[in-house]
C-alpha cells in the first residue's frame, strides 16, 4: 500500500489539468496493480470456475477466498474466476452481497461451478433504513431502492438527472441543460406544503450533503424513505422524505480494480425554430396592409435578403444558431479500487468529468469565454478491525470543480437572441466591425466579446466512526460514535470587457467598403477584474447510538436509540444553524410472519419560543408476510412472496422560509424608511429604527400525518410487484397573514400556523428477471407514480373564499389567468370593433376584430377586466411520473433501454413580443408554426395563434387558458448496446474483463407541445437547452 500512498502524494505535484489527472490515473493503476499481484507466486494448484446465483445468473465481482489464507480473487463480468491455491484439497469460500456465504471443498477438482443461494426469504438480506440497516423481511416502511449501476448512465454530471422514472415516488424534472446549473428539481411523492422547503433530506453516509456532489461511481446503495415509518426517526427534517446514499466500502479479498472511461458528443434536444428574414418581412407587410398601414419592406429588399445578395446590408441571421454550436463534447473517467483483509478493508474511487457547453466562442479572442465544466472527485473509505469487537471507519472524500462561461447570464442571452430580429444586422460585419442598434445588445457579442466568468469550488468531506460490539454484556448489543466535518469553499471572478460598437451599415462606398457612420459606442479593450464573491460553508455532525438485534426462538427483536447534533454555518448569519435530537426504533417479528415497528424522533428548533421548541414525532407500522403461513405452501411455486404492510405517523418541519429565523423574536431594522428629517428644504436627516418582523410566541411546528398501505408480491420466482397507496395531511403551515388589517399597525404581516394541505397518490413498481436459456437473460422494469394535492386551508379574505379567485380547495401552484372561450367570430360584431349586445366588453384598450381571443365574464359584470382573472386549473408540477425499460443479454452481447416521462403538467406560455408581429419588426422573432393561425381564409377555432396584428395586442397576450399548454412528454432516456470479451480473450490481454459499449442519452421524445423541449422551465423557449448525446465507453477489470 505504500506505493499507493506515494502515488496519492504525487497529486500535489500536478496542476489541476487533464494531463496531470491522466498521469495520476495511470500511476495509481500501476501501483495498485503491482500490489494486487503480490503474494500468489508460490501457489501450486490452478483452479477455474463460474459463480452463479439461484436463478442461473452469473455473479460478477463475487469474492473467492482460499480458507485460512489471505489468498483471494474476484469474479469477472461473466462470473468466472481463476485462483492458484496451496493444495488440491483446499476449501474455497464464496461471498457476495445478498447471498449466503458458501464453502466448497475442492477435493482435487480443478474446474468447478458454484451456485450461491439468496438469503432465504429475505430473512438475512438487509436494507438501508434510517440510521442503519434492517432485515428485509422486517421492513414495513415504504422504501424504494435502485441498483447503483442504473444511476451510472448518461452523460450528465448531475446525479439527480438520472433519477427520473427510476424509483417510484421520485418526481425528478430537469429544468435546464446548462453546465453547472442543470440540477433536476426533485420531490418525493409530490408537494404537500405551499410554504417553506419542499426538497427531500439527502444523507450521504449518514451526513446531510448535496446529492449532486457525488459521482455515480461512488455509490454502493441508494434508498428512498417515503412514509412516516421510514422517515419518522428524522423528525423535524423528514417531512419531505429522505434519500439515503452509502458510498462504496472495501471487502475481504485481493484488490479489485475497475477502470471506466467514456467520451460523448452532444447536441440540443430541440432549439426554438424561427422563420428566416424574408418570410418575416413578408408577413409584416401583410399585417400592416390588413390594418391600412404602408408596407414596411420593399420587394427588392425582400428579394435581396432571400438570395443573400449582400449579407452585410441584407442580413438574415438566426440568432439562436449564432450563439450556439452544432455539437459539444463530454468525457468521464472513473477508477475504483477495493479489497482488503479480515483486519483492514479499503475502497478508493476517483473520477474526472469534463463537459463543453453549447454556447459558441470567438476563436480570434485571446481569452476563453466557452462554457465548460471540469470536475474531479476522490473518495477513500477504510474499515479497520481494531480488535475482534471494535470497528473503526474513516471516510475522506471531496471534489475540485472549475466552471467557465461568458460574462452574461444565459437566460438574458437567449432572451436577447429572441428579441433581436433576423434582418436588423449581422452578428459581425465582413470588415470585422460589430454592429448594434441603439443601446440594444448584439447577442453574438454578448456571448463572445464581453469577457468571461470563472467559478471555482472545492469541498472536503470527512467522517470517523467507532463501533463497539458489546456482546460480552449481552449478545446483539452494539454502540457507535460518529463525527463528521465537511467544508466547502467557492470563489467567483468576472473578467469583463466590451468591444467598439458601430452603427448599422446602410450602404457601400465606391470602393465597396461599408458605410457605418460614426462609432456608436467605444468599448473597453482590456479585461477588467472583479472578484465578485467568495462563499463557503462548514458542517459539523456528532452522533452516538446503541443498537440491539437478537433472535429468541420465533422472536426477532431489534432496537435503536440515537442522539445527534448538527451545526451548519454558511457565512450568511452570525450564528450557525443547528439541529439536535433523539431518535429511536423498535422492531419485532414473530415466527417470520408478523412484524410490528415503532419509530420516533424528538427534536428541538431554534425558531420557536420555550414551550413550543421541542416536538415529538412517532410512527407505527405493521406487516404480515403471508407466504410464511402454512396455508400458502401449496401456492409457493406461484407466490414466492406476499407481504402486506401499513404505517401511520407524524413528521415535522421547522423551515419557515423567507429567512425568518428566531420567529419568536421581534426584529428591529434601520432602513431608509426609518430615517426622519428636521427643517425645510434639504433639512437635517437623523437615522432611526423601525419595527421589522413581529415575534410570535405561539408559533409551532408544521405537522404532517402520513398514512401508507402497501403490498409486495413475488411471482414465479422471477417477478416482483409493489403497490403503495398513500396520503399526507399537513397542518400548521407557516404563512404570513394576509387578512390582518392595516389598521393593526403592523409594518410586516405577522407569521402564523395557518395553513392545511392534503397530498395523496399511488405508486406501482414491477420487475421481471428471467434466465430464458443458458445464453439468454432478460429483465424488465416499470415504475408509475400518481400524486394530487389540495390546499384545504389558506389565509384568505372571506369575500374571496369559495370563488374562482380563491386558492383554497384547489391544487397548489394552480395556474392563474383569464378563461378563454374561443375566438371572436364575425357574428359577435354589429360593426367593426363594436361587439353585439350581451357580449362582455374587454377593457384592455385593444380594437377587437374577429379572430381575437374571447374571454369568460366570470363575475358577470358585463366587462372583461382584472376582476375576471382567477385560477384556471393545471400546474407546472407533474402529477404523473413513469418509467419503463429492459436489459437483454445474449452470450457476450447486451442491450438495454429506459423510457421515462411525465403527465398532467401544464404551463402558460407567452411573454413580451411572443405573438408574431407584435414587435413591429423591431423586436422579437417569429416561431416557424406562424401559419397555424386564424385568418379570414382560415377562420378556425382550432389553431395555435389567434389573429395576428402589426404591433402589440394586449387582448391576445394576457395569460389565459388559450396559452395554457400541455407539457407532458415521454423520453427515450437511455439506450445502450455492449459487448463483453470472453474470459479467454481477456486473459490473453492480461485483463480480468473488458466491455465496450455505445450509449445514447435523451435520444428522442414525444409531446403534444412542439415549440421547445417541454421539460425546460420556460414559457417562451428562451432557456439553455437540454442536450441529447451519443456516448462511447470502455470498462476494464484488472
Amino acid at each position: 500500500m505504500s506505493s499507493i500512498v506515494l502515488s496519492l502524494f504525487t497529486l500535489s505535484r500536478f496542476k489541476f489539468s487533464k494531463s496531470g489527472l491522466i498521469c495520476l490515473f495511470f500511476v495509481m493503476l500501476s501501483a495498485v496493480n503491482s500490489y494486487a499481484q503480490t503474494g500468489n507466486s508460490q501457489n501450486a494448484v490452478k483452479v477455474t470456475g463460474t459463480v452463479n446465483d439461484s436463478k442461473g445468473l452469473s455473479l460478477p465481482s463475487a469474492t473467492v477466498l482460499e480458507k485460512g489464507t489471505k489468498n483471494a480473487v474476484t469474479t469477472d463480468f461473466d462470473g468466472t474466476f481463476t485462483i492458484n491455491v496451496s493444495s488440491p484439497k483446499a476449501i474455497l469460500v464464496f461471498r457476495f452481497i445478498g447471498m449466503k456465504e458458501l464453502e466448497r471443498p475442492l477435493n482435487n477438482d480443478k474446474k468447478i461451478i458454484v451456485t450461491m443461494a439468496d438469503e432465504t426469504s429475505d430473512l438475512q438480506a438487509v436494507v438501508v433504513v434510517g440510521y442503519g440497516t434492517q432485515k428485509k423481511a422486517s421492513v414495513v416502511g415504504a422504501i424504494g431502492t435502485i441498483k447503483p449501476s442504473l444511476l451510472q448512465v448518461g452523460t450528465s454530471r448531475t446525479l439527480g438527472n438520472n433519477l427520473a422514472g427510476q424509483i417510484t415516488g421520485i418526481m425528478a424534472v430537469q429544468r435546464s441543460g446548462e453546465p453547472g446549473y442543470d440540477q433536476s428539481d426533485i420531490k418525493i411523492r409530490g408537494i404537500s406544503t405551499f410554504k417553506g422547503g419542499t426538497n427531500p433530506l439527502v444523507l450521504v453516509d449518514g451526513i446531510e450533503r448535496n446529492l449532486n456532489d457525488l459521482d455515480p461511481s461512488e455509490i454502493e446503495s441508494f434508498s428512498v424513505l417515503k412514509d412516516a415509518a421510514a422517515s419518522a426517526v428524522y423528525g423535524v427534517r423528514g417531512a419531505n422524505g429522505v434519500i439515503l446514499i452509502n458510498t462504496k466500502r472495501g471487502f475481504v479479498g485481493a484488490p479489485r480494480i475497475q477502470v471506466r472511461t467514456e467520451y460523448s458528443i452532444q447536441e440540443p434536444t430541440k432549439l426554438p425554430e424561427f422563420i428566416a428574414a424574408a418570410p418575416y418581412m413578408t408577413l409584416l407587410n401583410e399585417l400592416a396592409a390588413e390594418q391600412g398601414k404602408p408596407l414596411l419592406f420593399s420587394e427588392d429588399r425582400i428579394a435581396k435578403t432571400a438570395s443573400k445578395y449582400d449579407p452585410d446590408l441584407y442580413p438574415d441571421v438566426n440568432w439562436i444558431d449564432a450563439i450556439t454550436k452544432d455539437y459539444a463534447f463530454t468525457s468521464r473517467s472513473n477508477l475504483n479500487v477495493a479489497g482488503g483483509s479480515e483486519i483492514l478493508r479499503y475502497a478508493l474511487t476517483a473520477s474526472y468529468y469534463s463537459e463543453k457547453g453549447m454556447l459558441a466562442r470567438d476563436p480570434n479572442q485571446t481569452y476563453d469565454s466557452e462554457t465548460k465544466l471540469n470536475r474531479a472527485n476522490v473518495r477513500t473509505n477504510v474499515d479497520v478491525n481494531v480488535s475482534k469487537t471494535t470497528l473503526l471507519r474513516v471516510n475522506i472524500g471531496g471534489f475540485l470543480q472549475n466552471l467557465n462561461k461568458g460574462n452574461s447570464s444565459t437566460d438574458t442571452l437567449f432572451g436577447t437572441a429572441f428579441e433581436t430580429t433576423p434582418f436588423v444586422h449581422p452578428a459581425i460585419y465582413s470588415d470585422g466591425t460589430i454592429p448594434r442598434v441603439f443601446a440594444r445588445e448584439n447577442p453574438w457579442a454578448m456571448s463572445t466579446q464581453q469577457g468571461y466568468y470563472k467559478q471555482g469550488g472545492s469541498k472536503i468531506e470527512s467522517l470517523v466512526s467507532l463501533e463497539q460490539d458489546l456482546k460480552d454484556l449481552t449478545p446483539g448489543l452494539k454502540a457507535k460514535f460518529t463525527y463528521s466535518f465537511d467544508s466547502y469553499s467557492e470563489n467567483r471572478v468576472t473578467r469583463g470587457k466590451s468591444p467598439d460598437y458601430y452603427n448599422v451599415a446602410t450602404e457601400r462606398d465606391l470602393d465597396g467598403s461599408l458605410i457605418h457612420g460614426t462609432v456608436q459606442a467605444y468599448g473597453q479593450e482590456y479585461l477588467g477584474y472583479d472578484k465578485t464573491a467568495e462563499f463557503g460553508n462548514r458542517r459539523v455532525y456528532l452522533e452516538a447510538n446503541t443498537t440491539y438485534n437478537r433472535t429468541f426462538g420465533k422472536h426477532d427483536l431489534s432496537g435503536l436509540l440515537l442522539f445527534n447534533q448538527d451545526s451548519y454555518n454558511d457565512g450568511t448569519a452570525p450564528q450557525a444553524f443547528k439541529h439536535q435530537g433523539l431518535a429511536g426504533r423498535t422492531s419485532y417479528t414473530f415466527d417470520r410472519k408478523y412484524v410490528g415497528e415503532f419509530n420516533f424522533g424528538y427534536n428541538g428548533s431554534e425558531n420557536f419560543a420555550k414551550g413550543n421548541r421541542y416536538g415529538f414525532f412517532p410512527s407505527v407500522a405493521m406487516g404480515w408476510i403471508v407466504t410464511e403461513e402454512k396455508f400458502m405452501e401449496p401456492l409457493k411455486d406461484i407466490f414466492n412472496k406476499i407481504k402486506l404492510r401499513g404505517s401511520y405517523g407524524l413528521v415535522g418541519n421547522d423551515n419557515i422560509g423567507a429567512n425568518r429565523r428566531f420567529a419568536y423574536l421581534t426584529t428591529i431594522s434601520d432602513t431608509n424608511d426609518s430615517d426622519y428629517w428636521f427643517g425645510t428644504g434639504q433639512g437635517v436627516k437623523f437615522e432611526g429604527i423601525e419595527e421589522g418582523q413581529i415575534g410570535v410566541n405561539d408559533l409551532t411546528w408544521e405537522k404532517v400525518a402520513k398514512t401508507d398501505i402497501g403490498i409486495e408480491l413475488g411471482l414465479f420466482n422471477m417477478m416482483d410487484l409493489t403497490v403503495d397507496i398513500f396520503q399526507e395531511k399537513r397542518k400548521d403551515i407557516f404563512v404570513e397573514r394576509n387578512t390582518v388589517p392595516t389598521q393593526a399597525g403592523f409594518i410586516n404581516a405577522p407569521w402564523a400556523n395557518f395553513g392545511k394541505m392534503e397530498n395523496k397518490g399511488i405508486e406501482i413498481g414491477f420487475n421481471l428477471n428471467k434466465q430464458v436459456t443458458a445464453d439468454f437473460f432478460m429483465s424488465w422494469r416499470f415504475n408509475f407514480t400518481y400524486v394530487e394535492n389540495k390546499v384545504t386551508e389558506r389565509d384568505e379574505a372571506a369575500a374571496v373564499k369559495g370563488t374562482y379567485r380563491s386558492g383554497t380547495g384547489i391544487q397548489n401552484n394552480t395556474l392563474y389567468g383569464y378563461t378563454a372561450t374561443g375566438l371572436y367570430t364575425s357574428d359577435d360584431f354589429v360593426a367593426p370593433g363594436v361587439l353585439a349586445p350581451g357580449i362582455a366588453v374587454p377593457t384592455f384598450g385593444t380594437s377587437l376584430r374577429p379572430g381575437d381571443i374571447r374571454y369568460q365574464d366570470r363575475n358577470n359584470d358585463g366587462i372583461i377586466s382584472g376582476l375576471d382573472e382567477g385560477f384556471i386549473g393545471g400546474t407546472t408540477d407533474p402529477q404523473i411520473v413513469y418509467g419503463f425499460g429492459n436489459n437483454l443479454k445474449y452470450k457476450q452481447f447486451d442491450f438495454s433501454f429506459f423510457f421515462q416521462g411525465v403527465g398532467k403538467s401544464e404551463r402558460i406560455i407567452g411573454g413580451s413580443n411572443f405573438i408574431p408581429g407584435s414587435g413591429t419588426g423591431t423586436l422579437g422573432n417569429i416561431y416557424s408554426n406562424y401559419n397555424d393561425r386564424w385568418t379570414e381564409e382560415n377562420p378556425s377555432q382550432d389553431v395555435f395563434w389567434p389573429r395576428l396584428s402589426y404591433g402589440p395586442n394586449v387582448n391576445n397576450s394576457v395569460a389565459s387558458t388559450w396559452w395554457k399548454k400541455d407539457m407532458s412528454f415521454g423520453r427515450l432516456k437511455t439506450m445502450e448496446v455492449g459487448y463483453t470479451l470472453t474470459k479467454t480473450m481477456a486473459e490473453k490481454m492480461y485483463l480480468q474483463g473488458l466491455r465496450i459499449y455505445i450509449s445514447g442519452n435523451n435520444l428522442w421524445y414525444i409531446s403534444n407541445f412542439k415549440l421547445w423541449d417541454p421539460e425546460l422551465a420556460t414559457g417562451n423557449g428562451l432557456k439553455y437547452p437540454s442536450t441529447k448525446s451519443v456516448l462511447f465507453g470502455l470498462s476494464i477489470a484488472l
